[in-house]
């Protein structure tokens, strides 16, 4: 790994108290959805983006959704905790996306649709294992945010974006350009902030899932796959589609049930 990467990982800041206290609400098996509503109702943004996202055609929620407390017996526990921190961590970092060719609302709606997609396919598949992989989809492309400063830093944001541009394996970009590839940042930087060792663990290996233990190699390839059809660089493209559905069926999923989640997807982009 470069050093510039890793010392810029050393030196980020510890997480919002909100985020402390939202992660001890969701680690406290006696808490529920009132206490959970508690833990953010002081910080505007977190509520602001909460309930963005549970009014987004995405999730598919019947009614409008006015209050926090709403958003949280919605969207549950584990989504309403991933929600808020994949929003906090983007605020904590400086997000300048340009090397990507994307501004960093593109980057957010970009993590905000995969995460979307997960949520659609896996709860076909396994709810529980739906809400692990919604944490981690929402997280994943974390890493980015610190590849894509210091690909500034070393004035080769045209030759970066140009290559982003046009590949279709990203993290090969990533890998030639600072020595390690999103996935791998994003594990360091969530080890750094003392994430559980399976959240950490299914991410490094979602750019190379057949390495992955057998504990967590079905969350790896469900992330590679997702990533798959939506890059940032082509999201949910006919070549990105074509190629996340063949990566699905080699895996031995059922590809049409993520077909269909595409399907719905794409009807309210």
């Amino acid at each position: 790994m470069k050093s510039s990467i890793l010392d810029s990982i050393k030196s980020l800041p510890p997480l919002s108290k909100t985020i402390i206290d939202i992660n001890k609400v969701y680690a406290d098996e006696e808490a529920g959805i009132a206490d959970m509503a508690k833990a953010i109702e002081h910080d505007p943004m977190i509520i602001a983006n909460l309930l963005k996202a549970a009014n987004s055609p995405f999730y598919g929620f019947s009614k409008d959704i006015k209050n926090a407390s709403q958003a949280v017996s919605l969207f549950g526990m584990s989504m309403t905790r991933s929600i808020a921190l994949g929003n906090s961590v983007r605020k904590l970092l400086n997000v300048d996306m340009q090397p990507y060719g994307i501004t960093s609302q593109q980057f957010a709606d970009i993590s905000t649709q995969q995460s979307a997609l997960i949520f659609n396919w896996y709860n076909r598949l396994d709810k529980i294992k739906a809400d692990k992989l919604y944490f981690a989809t929402l997280l994943q492309e974390t890493g980015k945010i610190l590849i894509a400063s210091d690909v500034i830093e070393d004035d080769e944001t045209i030759s970066f974006a140009s290559e982003i541009g046009t590949t279709n394996n990203i993290a090969i970009v990533e890998k030639s350009y600072v020595d390690m590839s999103c996935a791998e940042v994003t594990a360091i930087i969530f080890k750094h902030w003392g994430f559980d060792s399976d959240f950490i663990e299914m991410i490094r290996y979602s750019d190379a899932p057949t390495f992955a233990p057998e504990s967590i190699k079905e969350y790896a390839t469900a992330l590679h796959i997702i990533k798959t059809v939506v890059p940032v660089n082509k999201p949910f493209s006919e070549v990105s589609i074509n190629f996340g559905l063949k990566k699905a069926s080699d895996a031995g999923y059922n590809h049409e049930l993520l077909e269909d989640a595409i399907d719905d997807m794409l009807d309210v982009l």
